[in-house]
């Protein structure tokens, strides 16, 4: 059923990676110049990775197991974009790169939070299906 809650926790993942990525610089550089994650293509790629896995999971309404499996992936995947921002933040060593942090570097942490919420209701809706069957 896509009028599930997860539904709108899976939109609300996918779009926090989407957009927000393209609008939030995650750092500025030693000249003041913000860094936006779609000059990187490596970041592009992993944000673009996680909005498109919460998409098919949105699909995926009918096998809950595989939405569930694709939703920690997905909490996996933005796990190791946090750890690529916490990375770079603290490798600044004589302002290489990244001189401040910035507001995107934030990201990863509100779907990680969108997805474990997800995954919880995912979980709430399997475990009904299966007392149901136990009735009969």
């Amino acid at each position: 059923m896509l009028q599930r809650i997860q539904t709108l926790y899976l939109l609300l993942a996918s779009i926090v990676s989407v957009v927000l990525c393209v609008y939030l610089p995650y750092g500025m550089d030693q000249n003041g110049v913000e860094l936006y994650a779609v000059e990187e293509q490596f970041l592009l790629g992993l944000f673009m990775g996680s909005a498109f896995l919460s998409l098919i999971a949105i699909f995926l309404f009918k096998n809950r197991k595989l939405q569930f499996v694709l939703g920690r992936l997905n909490i996996i995947l933005n796990f190791i974009l946090l750890g690529v921002f916490v990375y770079w933040s603290l490798t600044v060593s004589g302002e290489t790169k990244i001189s401040e942090k910035g507001i995107g570097m934030l990201i990863p942490i509100i779907s990680i939070v969108l997805l474990v919420m997800a995954n919880k209701a995912i979980k709430k809706d399997e475990n009904l299906v299966k007392s149901v069957d136990r009735l009969r």
